[in-house]
């Protein structure tokens, strides 16, 4: 059938008419593809071509509330090879092996790996870097070295529970290592170069440095001075008792800012792996929980002072020894007991059934409240990981023997960042604080505070008049009554023992106690609180006499230091005959005097040395006025009289 010549250009027209639209399509595909989407793909394609090196970020130094670095990070490089890179794996290993202290097996092995780049670990990680140029110098192909850095504490199990540890790639395991990880970790940085599908190095490309961010540094409202006394008197006590364990506290009455904080058994972090995970797991000051004994009863005291149940000075209280509450025989700590005494006494001499009274006063209902208004049966929200609530008696639950026993500190459990707490709050004019460790967090390059913690009252719980009664109470019970170990010439020292029986099998045990002790100063203006608790000290087990000289040292050591001056007037030290407790008396004036002249005033008082030549005294040290402790060495200067 002929075709027309119509019939032909119609059709290729039609073809025509397709091909146009179909180039236009293409055309505006490959527009769009370049115009458009051209940089994204390119991009894929680059992704696909890159291999990175990881530049680890610097993690944020942990500082004490002065700028101590009290955990900071050290150059430590890691060794990475490019498999595809290494050519001569044999020989490579060989000259590696002995720098990275391992078999040149084991890196062949490793070199071989079907991957981008391998971490050359064990020997490889975290090197010196020492170690790490000696490989630069090597120069060999395939082979880099990336900056890495571990963290270092530079006064080994200093606070050690507090700061935690990191792991192997410098992320944070427990402590403020963990609980902080994000802001100190930082981001992470690299080195990436454009290789092949073999994993060749690209001819022509250039490496891309993306840089890392540091951490943020963390500042601490611990002081490194007032920890190191601490660490100091833990490590003491535990070889002069071979304790179960013993726990350390010392804070801010006035802010809840923690200055120092420690436990034994330790551990340092960096050799963790030493310990039982019960030990560095542990935070013992937020963590244990026990009954606290006589620091307690300053609870009661603060309550039954506030709703007007006591008059410690003019009320008298009988104590023959013990005190019968529905049918059970509660005994005083005293055999015999401490016979007529005032309220005031009852405080100083820690007598039981007089608090047993006070707490009968109050009720349950109005003692319980006072106790869950100091905080007790629930955590401090101090930021730390790890805290426990601690135990009291629902109310219900609460009959005469539970209100008696709850009344002297048996039969609820506490925690010791509770109690220091507490107490904190009976003698700083009543406030609770919330207690805290993190002060601020910094900017590393610049220095600039972005974040600060601020001072926070959760509530008032007794009046500041209330608060002053409390604190002129225990001021005398370290210098009158059962607290004399902890007295401090010129410091003025509150404070209240307290020796708890320990459950045993759930049992009271006769020979396993918690012993503590808790004090202030100075009683005017409280400044600085410690508490110490030691768990089944061998030998004596006695708060006054285990505990309280601990507390003594501390405050010796760190009142002086911040800046808190000795006060002029206090209440006279009373001398116990047979306490053990050294006799204090105060230094007689001699300069002036003569050598023949002042021997009456020695008495059997103080000891003579003498310097220089002449008949007359001109200097003495101590200074006149002093008070020091009977037998004491006065050294005097001699030289010619006027």
């Amino acid at each position: 059938m002929k075709i027309s010549q119509v019939t032909v250009r119609k059709r290729l027209y039609i073809v025509l008419v397709f091909a146009v639209i179909a180039f236009a399509a293409l055309i505006i595909r490959l527009g769009y593809v370049q115009l458009m989407i051209g940089g994204e793909i390119a991009k894929k394609a680059e992704d696909s071509w890159r291999r990175n090196i990881p530049f680890e970020a610097k993690r944020g130094d942990i500082l004490d509330r002065n700028g101590i670095r009290l955990a900071y990070n050290v150059s430590s490089p890691t060794i990475y090879a490019i498999p595809v890179q290494v050519k001569d794996k044999q020989g490579t290993a060989r000259k590696l092996s002995g720098p990275l202290g391992m078999s040149e097996d084991q890196l062949v092995t490793l070199m071989s790996r079907k991957v981008s780049s391998v971490e050359l670990k064990p020997g490889g990680r975290k090197m010196t870097t020492e170690k790490a140029q000696e490989i630069r110098n090597m120069a060999l192909p395939g082979i880099f070295v990336s900056e890495d850095n571990k963290r270092y504490y530079p006064y080994g199990n200093m606070a050690a529970h507090v700061l935690g540890f990191t792991g192997s790639y410098n992320q944070g395991l427990t402590g403020l290592e963990l609980q902080y990880d994000a802001r100190l970790t930082g981001l992470r940085g690299s080195v990436s170069y454009l290789a092949d599908a073999a994993g060749r190095k690209m001819p022509q490309s250039a490496d891309q440095y993306i840089p890392p961010q540091d951490g943020l540094s963390l500042q601490l409202t611990l002081d490194q001075t007032i920890q190191s006394v601490v660490e100091r008197e833990l490590d003491q006590t535990m070889l002069q008792y071979h304790a179960n364990s013993v726990i350390a506290i010392a804070m801010n009455p006035n802010t809840g800012e923690i200055y120092a904080m420690g436990s034994r058994p330790s551990f340092e972090p960096d050799k963790y792996q030493e310990v039982s995970p019960q030990v560095y797991n542990r935070n013992l000051p937020i963590w244990m929980t026990y009954e606290p004994g006589s620091t307690f009863k300053i609870i009661t005291l603060a309550a039954a002072i506030q709703e007007g149940k006591v008059n410690l000075e003019h009320e008298h209280f009988y104590d023959p020894g013990f005190i019968e509450v529905a049918g059970a025989k509660l005994r005083c700590w005293k055999r015999g007991g401490h016979g007529s005494q005032t309220f005031l006494e009852v405080v100083e001499n820690s007598c039981n059934p007089g608090f047993v009274t006070l707490g009968n006063r109050l009720g349950k209902d109005l003692l319980f409240s006072y106790i869950n208004n100091f905080g007790f049966g629930k955590k401090t929200g101090i930021d730390l990981k790890g805290e426990e609530n601690g135990i009291l008696f629902k109310l219900k639950q609460v009959g005469p023997v539970e209100l008696a026993t709850t009344a002297f500190g048996q039969g609820v459990s506490v925690t010791p960042i509770q109690q220091i707490t507490a107490v904190s709050a009976a003698i700083n004019g009543g406030k609770l604080y919330k207690p805290f460790v993190s002060k601020s967090w910094i900017q590393p390059e610049t220095g600039i505070v972005l974040e600060e913690t601020k001072p926070q009252v959760v509530r008032q719980v007794i009046s500041p008049e209330t608060s002053k009664t409390v604190r002129e109470a225990l001021e005398k019970v370290v210098a009158q009554g059962t607290g004399g170990k902890a007295f401090l010439e010129g410091y003025r020292v509150g404070g209240k023992t307290g020796t708890a029986q320990k459950v045993v099998n759930g049992r009271y045990s006769s020979n396993e106690h918690i012993v503590s002790f808790i004090g202030f100063a100075p009683a005017d203006d409280p400044q600085l609180i410690v508490y110490v608790a030691v768990d089944n000290p061998q030998g004596i087990q006695f708060g006054g006499v285990v505990a309280a000289p601990i507390v003594r040292n501390i405050m010796a050591d760190a009142l002086p230091y911040l800046g808190v001056k000795p006060r002029s007037v206090q209440v006279e030290k009373e001398y116990k005959f047979g306490s053990g407790e050294p006799r204090t008396v105060t230094v007689p004036n001699l300069v002036g005097k003569t050598v023949s002249d002042i021997y009456e005033d020695m008495n059997s008082n103080f000891h003579l040395a003498s310097s220089g030549s002449g008949d007359a005294i001109v200097r003495q040290a101590p200074a006149a006025g002093a008070r020091v402790e009977q037998g004491s060495v006065i050294r005097i200067y001699l030289g010619a009289s006027d």
